[in-house]
């Protein structure tokens, strides 16, 4: 913000020409250096702006090859599941089949013994 004609007047006229042109000289000096303080700024956040969207991108690229790989883990995991509820399967088929074949040993043998013991 530049001094304006009507303080510079205030000044020259309460301080003098000599006071007054080293304050109005100051005052634009600070004036200088809050703009470039500003531009400074300006271009740090701008840099600052860039390198996180460059981490974003790849934070992004890091999701989507852990998910592609997840997925894979998922799918060899599912495929095992599969193979244990076979044998689960299997298991459960055979024990039925040996339960049966005790039963009717079993039921075999009792019917013996009662057609001898007839």
């Amino acid at each position: 913000m530049p001094v304006s004609a009507r303080l510079s007047r205030k000044l020259y006229e309460t301080f003098g020409d000599d006071a007054a042109h080293d304050m109005v000289d100051w005052m634009q000096q600070i004036d200088a250096q809050r703009s470039e303080l500003h531009e400074l700024n300006e271009l740090n956040f701008s840099r600052f702006s860039s390198l996180l969207n460059e981490k974003v991108a790849e934070l992004r690229g890091d999701l989507h090859g852990l998910e592609i790989k997840l997925r894979g883990d998922l799918h060899g995991l599912e495929s095992k599941v599969d193979r244990l509820e076979v044998k689960l399967e299997q298991r459960s088929a055979d024990l039925i089949k040996w339960s049966f074949v005790f039963w009717v040993g079993a039921v075999g043998a009792i019917a013996l013994l009662a057609g001898v013991l007839k």
